[in-house]
């Protein structure tokens, strides 16, 4: 067992915490895409004084026009909102994987300007690091006058069930004008006023490597911004903890690391990719030898945003969801005993042909993790992620959680065994192959570090 020295420091890290007062009503769980999508208009066409979007892209499709638009068109009808944009970087200059760089977001973003050129919502470009790959704005947030609604969603047709398909999220809706002025003044001071960051919807924008250099100070500062605010709350009281980092010692990292050994009686967590980092494995091992349940709810491997179908053509970026898949695999061989005892609980999400990408954490029922973090080495070190962490003593949340937990719930199948997960001698030969040949130059530990 956790020694009482080490369980208080733990516990410790939490109740020191600067804390925000929340009030229950001001609480709201969204349970759907659709939901979303509708809430975000909703909130977009009322607000006042404010809208700023963060997200890792606004896609130029049918979902992300439709909100784009309605920006525009709330700007329009009142022109003292300041309204404001921002999205990664390299993301928005870039097609799809395996799509020609034509036509691209950001070149959407200047037709839009110039579609309604009384109106100026600047849409900020933030590049995290020099390369994609080495690192994106994994922030989230919507901030709405005096309101955060908090997803791992970014913005396009799946994300919002614009049509047919669509990719499961958790959504909240946070009124309170405290977390929204930390976030929002966050963003304005770190991110908007960043020495690299520019502006997308305008045509003369400079290219990656013309701030190479700049880039690469901006993510130095980004390393020490964290969020500064006077708690008004103590640790008896429901409170929200907005969090930022990036970086392998950032404090979001180090509250996860702490969150999951203050567990008395269940940890609950949810990643669409499975590749935890090992300190974070360690917790999990610890607190089941100490006990304690734990359960992960993961997508199928055909959940996975980067799934291709066997009628498919197929890519190399399709073998992700398979890697994802040995790494669950190989964990739970690992931990069978306790899969067996029922302390160990694994859930695999699947819902006809549509993907998941939830994120976050329970612990028992006084800690909530709202989280963009994929909890993956990348999330761990490259990517500048943020959560948000509610903390309440009193379970006066209890009917939200218990309500989102149980439609998460609804599309799984628990696995009883690892062998009911596919071995490699099962994956499509195309698969195969990549596997063993990735395996044979250990390009597969690189891979599992930066996707």
């Amino acid at each position: 067992m956790l020694s009482k020295f080490k369980r208080n420091k733990h516990q410790q890290h939490l109740a020191q915490l600067p804390k925000l007062s929340q009030s229950v009503d001001d609480v709201e769980t969204l349970f759907s895409p659709a939901d979303f999508r509708e809430a975000l208009l909703q909130k977009i066409a009322g607000a006042t004084r404010r809208v700023c979007i963060v997200s890792l892209y606004l896609e130029q499709d049918d979902g992300g026009n439709g909100i784009l638009t309605a920006l525009y068109e709330a700007k329009q009808k009142r022109p003292e909102i300041e309204a404001t944009i921002l999205v990664d970087w390299h993301r928005a200059q870039r097609g799809r994987i395996g799509v020609a760089a034509t036509n691209t977001n950001a070149d959407w973003y200047h037709r839009m300007s110039e579609q309604y050129p009384d109106v100026d919502i600047p849409v900020y470009g933030v590049p995290v690091n020099t390369r994609e790959a080495l690192g994106v704005l994994h922030f989230k947030g919507f901030i709405i006058d005096d309101c955060v609604i908090y997803s791992g969603a970014s913005l396009n047709d799946v994300y919002l069930h614009q049509h047919d398909k669509y990719r499961y999220d958790r959504y909240q809706v946070i009124g309170n004008s405290q977390l929204a002025d930390v976030m929002y003044d966050w963003v304005n001071q770190n991110l908007i006023r960043g020495r690299a960051v520019n502006r997308l919807d305008i045509q003369d924008r400079p290219r990656s490597p013309e701030i190479k250099n700049d880039i690469r100070l901006f993510r130095q500062e980004l390393r020490d911004a964290t969020f500064h605010f006077q708690g008004n709350a103590d640790n008896e009281q429901l409170s929200v903890t907005p969090l930022v980092g990036l970086g392998k010692s950032s404090l979001l990292n180090k509250t996860i690391f702490h969150l999951m050994p203050c567990t008395e009686q269940k940890l609950v967590i949810c990643t669409p990719y499975f590749n935890l980092p090992a300190v974070l494995v360690r917790n999990i091992i610890q607190l089941l030898r100490d006990g304690k349940q734990v359960e992960i709810i993961v997508g199928d491997k055909t959940a996975n945003d980067f799934y291709i179908p066997e009628d498919q053509p197929f890519k190399i970026i399709g073998a992700l969801p398979y890697l994802y898949e040995i790494n669950l695999r190989r964990f739970l061989s690992r931990l069978q005993y306790y899969v067996n005892s029922g302390q160990l609980i694994v859930r695999l999400w699947k819902d006809d042909d549509n993907s998941y990408h939830l994120k976050g954490m329970w612990v028992d029922d006084e800690w909530m993790l709202l989280t963009g973090n994929n909890l993956n080495p990348r999330a761990w070190r490259l990517d500048l992620e943020n959560a948000i962490l509610i903390h309440d003593p009193k379970q006066e949340l209890a009917p939200l959680r218990l309500r989102e937990l149980e439609l998460i719930r609804t599309h799984t199948t628990v696995v009883q065994h690892y062998r009911d997960l596919q071995s490699i001698a099962e994956y499509p030969v195309k698969v195969r192959k990549l596997i063993r040949r990735l395996r044979r130059i250990r390009i597969d530990r690189l891979i599992s570090r930066i996707l």
